[in-house]
């Protein structure tokens, strides 16, 4: 029963698998009003639906109700009315613990779904960049000085404010990357994690005696911070690509300065108001949104700027290596988390195929193929092709649906904007005229949204196809057969154009074959019978062009330390 009174509490009407369909389910935050909107809604598709269930206009309908469905979402849920607590929603820089207001440039974050500009996010000008990297440099004299006992207490308090905000942060970053609710709440948590992690590493900072050849000296071997960091983000993950790097920064006493990706800029400025209400000191943690046209100018400030003494950038391969030239003259310590091209090889000696579909499924299809780690080139024995295609297909059919991210019964949402949209689309597209086989999908979904792929299964993909070499960076599965031992196919799955080495899978049952695959696969992370490789205690980073240092784990806060040597005579 919903009370009289104007005052937001939750309205949920059950998930129903009956002919009225998923319109019938909604979990959100509603006034009144909204609610009286969303029931005469809902007697209105179940009208609908009971109608074209008895007509011969049942087609016809059904494609009404989604267009009308559709506009529904749109007009009600995908603004940032939906955030509760409108307190998190910052549009300007946050440079020495306050939020700078100024009347410069602004830009506009976007919403894939529908392609409608959610708010306008003013730019960093010049001189504030200038004056966030003294910040950056001054604070760290202090900060440097608090211990690592201190530095743990903060890192718990910020874990548990992202969780206590994980609800309005996922609503966020679904209006403004896409991904649906339900993956933006996996990663709020994924994101916190880290800061779980790094609190339990912060006082593990050690050091060591080692004995000098000469007994009248001791030296003493220690870790110390390396000083102001610039890190630098992408949209995919916009809360744990910074967490993730923050969180072993604050844990080695590092003071950070943070430019989030143009396209997803609230995220991060609503995670820096959850630094300001924990009482990160000022300074700690500057965050400095710019418009995309800008962007290669702040990464060469960033690079060029004497005041960082570190970068940690995670991108594509092409930036990455502009960055590491440009950090030359300042000669920089640098973590980079570049571009990858992730094989996944399904064995003949395989008896569970049903796990290494689902395994497939998650490391391909998750964010709608958008993430560093996702498969590329799916190599399938002989054998197990033929069943292991059917069932995927299968899969995917009966328990995937797009849509957008806010309805909670969509699996996969939209592609970040149009160049992602038509990188994809040409891939597929010289693919097919080069003999692949559309098994799944192949097209654009502008009857969704503007920025909608199908999820994609491509057969008889061959080297010459330009799919079988980029990074595709959408939901497009490229199949490969193969037919001889696990050692011959290694030297296939090694080899790329780009010579990245991020992430690898693979599925059998021979204990023997998945030896062979974790020592011969040429790639700084491998899977082994999963498909989900990410957390907080995995050393996450690749090798050759995917580059270098690595994220999370026990190793990840030695990329913000530097080893520091005392030699004493007694």
């Amino acid at each position: 029963m919903i009370e009289k009174k104007n005052v937001r509490k939750t309205c949920t009407v059950e998930h129903t698998t009956t002919m009225y369909g998923p319109e019938a389910f909604f979990f959100l935050q509603v006034t009144d009003t909204e609610a009286k909107y969303y029931k005469y809604l809902g007697f209105i598709i179940v009208f609908i639906r009971i109608f074209s269930y008895c007509t011969s206009s049942s087609c016809i309908v059904n494609t009404m109700l989604r267009r009308f469905y559709s506009s529904s979402i749109k007009s009600n849920l995908q603004t940032l009315s939906v955030i509760k607590n409108q307190e998190l929603i910052k549009t300007v820089p946050y440079i020495g613990g306050e939020f700078i207001s100024a009347n410069g440039p602004k830009f506009g974050v976007t919403n894939p779904f529908d392609g409608t500009t959610l708010t306008d996010v003013t730019a960093t000008s010049e001189s504030q960049l200038s004056i966030a990297f003294e910040n950056t440099a001054t604070s760290f004299e202090a900060f440097k000085k608090t211990t690592p006992r201190w530095r743990s207490r903060l890192l718990r308090k910020l874990n548990d404010a992202i969780l206590a905000n994980a609800d309005d942060l996922a609503k966020l970053m679904t209006l403004e990357n896409g991904k649906p609710l339900a993956d933006s709440l996996g990663e709020v948590k994924y994101g916190a994690s880290f800061m779980e992690w790094f609190s339990e590493e912060a006082p593990r900072l050690n050091g060591e005696i080692i004995y000098s050849s000469d007994p009248r000296k001791r030296i003493y071997a220690y870790r110390v911070p390396v000083g102001a960091v610039g890190i630098l983000t992408p949209w995919n993950f916009p809360l744990a690509m910074i967490t993730r790097k923050l969180g072993a920064a604050i844990a080695a006493g590092c003071t950070t300065i943070i430019k989030p990706a143009a396209e997803t800029p609230l995220t991060a400025l609503a995670f820096a108001k959850i630094c300001e209400d924990v009482g990160v000191p000022a300074g700690v943690v500057n965050i400095v949104p710019v418009e995309y046209e800008r962007t290669p100018e702040f990464g060469t400030r960033y690079c060029e700027s004497p005041h960082l003494r570190k970068i940690s950038f995670t991108g594509s391969t092409k930036i990455g290596k502009l960055l590491y030239q440009q950090s030359a003259s300042t000669v920089k310590k640098m973590s980079m988390e570049l571009g990858g091209n992730s094989p996944f090889v399904v064995s003949n000696k395989i008896n569970d195929l049903e796990k290494a579909v689902d395994g497939l499924i998650a490391a391909k299809f998750r964010s709608s193929g958008q993430t560093c780690v996702c498969v590329n080139r799916v190599y399938l024995h002989d054998a197990i092709y033929d069943d292991f295609v059917k069932l995927l297909l299968e899969k995917l059919k009966r328990n995937t649906r797009l849509g957008p991210g806010m309805d909670p019964s969509v699996t996969h949402g939209p592609l970040i904007h149009e160049r992602a949209l038509n990188k994809v689309a040409g891939l597929v597209d010289d693919a097919i005229s080069k003999g692949a086989q559309v098994l799944l999908g192949g097209k654009k979904r502008p009857d969704l949204g503007p920025n909608f792929y199908d999820l994609t299964v491509l057969g008889d993909v061959t080297p010459e196809m330009k799919i079988y070499e980029t990074e595709i960076f959408g939901p497009v599965a490229s199949l490969i057969r193969y037919s001889g031992s696990m050692e011959s196919l290694l030297l296939q799955a090694n080899r790329n154009s780009e010579d990245v080495g991020l992430a690898a899978y693979v599925f059998s049952d021979d204990v023997k074959e998945c030896r062979i695959a974790q020592e011969g696969l040429d790639f700084g992370m491998v899977g082994i019978n999963t498909g989900l490789i990410s957390e907080a205690a995995l050393p996450f980073g690749g090798v050759r062009c995917s580059g270098f240092g690595r994220e999370g784990s026990v190793y990840g806060i030695d990329e913000y330390t530097v080893v520091k040597s005392i030699v004493e005579h007694v």
